[in-house]
């Protein structure tokens, strides 16, 4: 399968992208916000759900990934501690906030309560595998 990359310009697009990083791992230390170009990065081990197509398939993968925002001018963290780096989260959805247009925020939520909140000056996000793929050990579950 190919590498994806996926460029998100408005909330419609940060959904598809949203959808593709779900339960996506990663540790504290991998977060990077660049304040001097209003960069942050977030470079995480994305699970593939393109592949449910196939949902019988015993394949299940994960891709080192790297995310990153563009025009952020705040981040605030809730539920983690940034000073320890080697914290694991784990990522439920991403979305976005709506504030003077085009600003607003973007949300990243983790699970067991962790969150991020991106203050930006519009959406543009950018989602990009770095190289193959490799076999997890379990597809994530999600109860209805």
């Amino acid at each position: 399968m190919a590498d994806l990359k996926l460029v998100a310009l408005d909330e419609q697009d940060l959904e598809i992208v949203s959808a593709h990083v779900q339960d996506a791992v990663m540790k504290v230390g991998d977060l990077d916000f660049l304040a001097a170009d209003g960069r942050f990065v977030v470079a995480m081990n994305r699970f593939v759900w393109e592949n449910k197509r196939k949902l019988f398939s015993s394949r299940n993968e994960r891709r080192r990934s790297v995310l990153h925002f563009e025009a952020v001018k705040a981040v605030k963290t809730a539920g983690f501690s940034r000073d320890k780096d080697d914290e694991i989260l784990s990522l439920l959805a991403i979305s976005f906030v709506p504030g003077d247009a085009p600003a607003g925020a973007v949300e990243i939520t983790f699970a067991g309560g962790a969150a991020i909140r991106l203050e930006v000056d519009y959406i543009e996000a950018r989602l990009a595998d770095l190289g193959a793929a490799w076999e997890a050990a379990s597809r994530p579950l999600h109860k209805s």
